[in-house]
């Protein structure tokens, strides 16, 4: 007891003491205080201003003078001036002048065409008997020149002409100078790229003859990051010589051609004991194929006992001379002894400089049952033989800085599919089995895809993912849902271990960057899924949690993730973990 009094004693007679310190070192410490004088005129028009009176140092409390002086030149006190400053003791005295607020009479169109007076925005009632603030002024004389720019008029100058002024009342002419129109004249690479100046230039929508556009050039840097086999040097460079522009791009060549291979260990649940199943998958893509930006890639996986994946895709970009790009793909599924899919599609896409890509397609698929699938699963109506023939629009945005190791930036992709499908009778079932279904259906489908990186420093950057679809139709059977799980979606589960008719999916993951092409990784994933068969629904909510390494080696890009996953069907156990590893490699 006695102890507790005299700690509380102690600190009654130290807190008195360490706040009198405190005042005394706050008077130690030397301060300026702004004393400003004005005419009885202009004090009321000082009063609509506020600006600090106390600085540690004179040369900030002239900053604060400054300061005050350009705010009230800006609105519109023109002839606002600090006439004389001195220091005396701790104040800093200004005498300062403001004078009378300048206003337009009026700004009236010199010169300027319809087009500009559209695109500036500037109408005359705007400008009469207002304020006249410089910045203001500035702003639409930067419009002005930007439309100007952006019609072939890189030279085009802005100025006010006839200016007179009376009783603080400015009237002037507003005039634009076009000059000479400026058209492109070719486009150059520069660097080790292979890349075809003649590609680049149809890709880039830059065509001799053009005019040119100064907006246009600034986007095409973005276009740029989104091709996987250049690497941006430099900013791009404009030469003009008479009425012609060169533009120069500073490129070099990437990596990008890749042959590579991973293996999966998972357990074999088939077979007793620790037994492992041995998963694998084979990419080949080659791209910018003799530097017209063509290219080709074909994918085999094997993602459990019986199952098969086989993709292929060729893209050929400036389709008979024009920015359009076609591609085609080819998709085939073989899910164990139950059924087999094939799935090709056309599309035909096209760039745009400001809002990204956009593309239409059509898409075959075709599904049948295997021989060895039962005929219980048939009757309960979770496989089915169909023909779906779909037409779909897709949209791309993408401004992420690099297409292999992004630390900032954002990608958006978004797809709309409408088309027919149409059952296809089994020879294992009764004729009068189909008597009750609809052979002809119209079919739906939403896709979505949103990942946005955010450069926390310099070697650390924050990936949020959110990607979902949902499948439209009446009947949905088994064979024609969306299949989750794995590597490529809810890590630490099997591939395909889900069925589902509609999905979303959030991502988060860490990535330390050891160098510019290594990093490693910490991830979450958490899913939803709903699978809506004919006489059974399911859902859940599965999730994922891991790590990682990719980094650069002599023979490639080496790769290794550590995942854990838990769901209704799955306990969230080292026991059921899952190993991925391989090599990228690429030339």
């Amino acid at each position: 007891m006695y102890k507790i009094a005299a700690v509380v004693l102690c600190l009654l007679l130290w807190l008195p003491c360490v706040q009198a310190q405190k005042q005394a070192d706050a008077q130690l410490q030397p301060k300026v205080i702004v004393s400003i004088h004005t005419t009885p005129e202009d004090a009321p028009r000082l009063r609509n201003y506020s600006y600090q009176t106390t600085h540690p140092d004179s040369l900030e409390a002239n900053k604060e003078v400054k300061a005050l002086v350009y705010k009230m030149q800006q609105d519109a006190y023109l002839l606002t001036s600090a006439d004389s400053l001195y220091l005396r003791n701790d104040t800093l005295h200004v005498k300062l002048y403001i004078g009378e607020r300048f206003e337009y009479a009026s700004l009236r169109n010199g010169n300027l065409s319809e087009g500009i007076l559209i695109e500036s925005g500037f109408r005359e009632k705007f400008y009469r008997n207002v304020p006249f603030k410089p910045a203001e002024y500035v702003k639409l004389q930067q419009r002005i020149l930007d439309y100007a720019e952006r019609n072939g008029y890189p030279f085009a100058s802005v100025w006010l002409d006839t200016i007179t002024i009376k009783d603080n009342k400015i009237e002037a002419a507003l005039m634009v100078e076009k000059a000479f129109v400026v058209t492109y004249d070719s486009v150059q690479v520069v660097g080790g790229s292979k890349t075809k100046p003649k590609f680049l230039m149809r890709y880039l929508q830059l065509y001799p003859g053009q005019p040119y556009n100064q907006e246009q050039i600034e986007a095409t840097q973005r276009m740029l990051t989104q091709l996987p086999y250049i690497r941006v040097t430099r900013p791009p460079q404009v030469r003009f010589a008479r009425d012609k522009a060169r533009v120069y791009y500073f490129l070099e060549d990437r990596q990008s051609n890749q042959i590579d291979g991973v293996v999966g260990f998972l357990p074999d649940p088939t077979r007793s004991g620790n037994k492992l199943l041995i998963t694998g998958e084979a990419n080949l893509n080659l791209r910018n194929l003799r530097g017209t930006g063509k290219s080709i890639g074909l994918q085999w996986r094997r993602v459990n006992k019986g199952s098969v994946i086989l993709n292929g895709e060729y893209l050929h970009p400036n389709l008979f001379g024009t920015p359009f790009e076609l591609g085609t793909r080819f998709n085939l599924l073989k899910q164990d002894s139950s059924f087999i899919t094939v799935q090709p599609r056309l599309q035909l896409g096209y760039y745009t400089l400001k809002y990204g890509k956009f593309s239409v397609y059509g898409e075959w698929r075709n599904s049948r049952i295997l021989g060895d699938a039962s005929t219980q699963s048939l009757r309960n109506l979770d496989l089915a033989d169909a023909r779906t023939t779909t037409y779909g629009f897709n949209y791309l945005w993408n401004n992420l800085d690099d297409f292999y190791f992004p630390r900032r930036g954002r990608l958006v992709e978004l797809e709309l599919a409408a088309g027919t499908k149409t059952l296809l009778r089994n020879a294992d079932l009764e004729k009068s089995f189909y008597d009750t279904l609809d052979m002809r259906t119209t079919q739906l489908s939403l896709g979505l895809r949103v990942e946005n990186f955010f450069r926390l420093s310099k070697n650390s950057a924050l990936l949020a993912r959110v990607e979902g679809n949902a499948l439209l139709n009446d009947q949905v059977f088994l064979n024609d849902m969306y299949r989750l799980g794995g590597l490529t979606s809810i890590r630490g589960f099997d591939d395909y271990f889900f069925y589902a008719s509609s999905y979303a999916i959030g991502t988060l993951e860490y990535r330390l960057f050891t160098s510019a092409d290594s990093y490693v990784l910490l991830f979450y994933d958490q899913a939803y899924y709903r699978s809506e068969l004919e006489k059974s629904e399911a859902s859940g909510w599965p999730s994922g949690v891991g790590g990682g390494i990719s980094f650069s080696t002599g023979a490639g890009i080496f790769q290794l993730v550590y995942s854990v996953g838990r769901s209704e069907q799955q306990p969230l156990s080292l026991k059921y973990s899952k190993i991925h590893f391989g090599i990228t490699s690429k030339f």
